[in-house]
């Protein structure tokens, strides 16, 4: 039984994790006013910030993965599109304004209950630096890249994707399902480029 949900936010009593009628899978319902309590996958959402060919990076200040260099991406909030997610957290996480482009990643993780989804984006004037999210914000040519030191896998394999689609003058959407394999490697090169 998954007892992260306890206490029915409604009106406070027990909840109970069972199937409710009219559903094929165990939610937490309330056993006094049989209120649902629907828990789904969080957004997490980004950008590719360009600038005359380098990209935008930050070095995180904050869990998960505190130290590690990342694109400026984070969980979406209620009442904004994707897009104005990926601008907010673009700006919290580096100070830079940018220009958001198309849909260029999402990645589903289904292991954590996350999408990821990253935005081209370029950006508006080369001002940026760190904030209270990011120890240090660089622009980096690709040969320059902290392959090592990346956050997440899905941030690796968004830039890999990003400067072959790059060379091959292409524009497209990538769709990945990303694994609890494919994270633990990432974090695994990480320790040995840091150890």
């Amino acid at each position: 039984m998954d007892s992260s949900i306890k206490y029915c936010s409604r009106c406070g009593n027990h909840v109970s994790f069972r199937i409710p009628p009219g559903e094929t899978l165990c939610r937490h319902v309330c056993d006094q006013c049989q209120t649902v309590h629907y828990q789904n996958p969080k957004l997490i959402v980004g950008c590719i910030p360009d600038w005359q060919g380098s990209i935008l990076l930050c070095r995180r200040a904050i869990e998960p993965r505190s130290g590690y260099w990342t694109l400026p991406a984070g969980f979406m909030e209620n009442r904004e599109t994707t897009s104005e997610g990926a601008l907010r957290e673009t700006f919290e996480e580096t100070g830079a304004q940018v220009e958001i482009g198309p849909l260029f990643s999402l990645f589903n993780l289904a292991h954590l209950n996350q999408v990821h989804l990253f935005y081209r984006a370029s950006l508006v004037a080369p001002v940026f630096g760190p904030t209270a999210e990011s120890t240090e914000v660089l622009l980096f040519e690709e040969a320059h890249i902290p392959w090592e030191e990346l956050a997440f896998a899905s941030v690796r394999e968004t830039l890999g994707r990003y400067f072959d689609d790059r060379r091959a003058n292409r524009n497209t959407l990538h769709q990945i399902d990303l694994d609890p394999v494919q994270e633990s490697r990432a974090k695994s090169l990480n320790s040995r480029a840091t150890g």
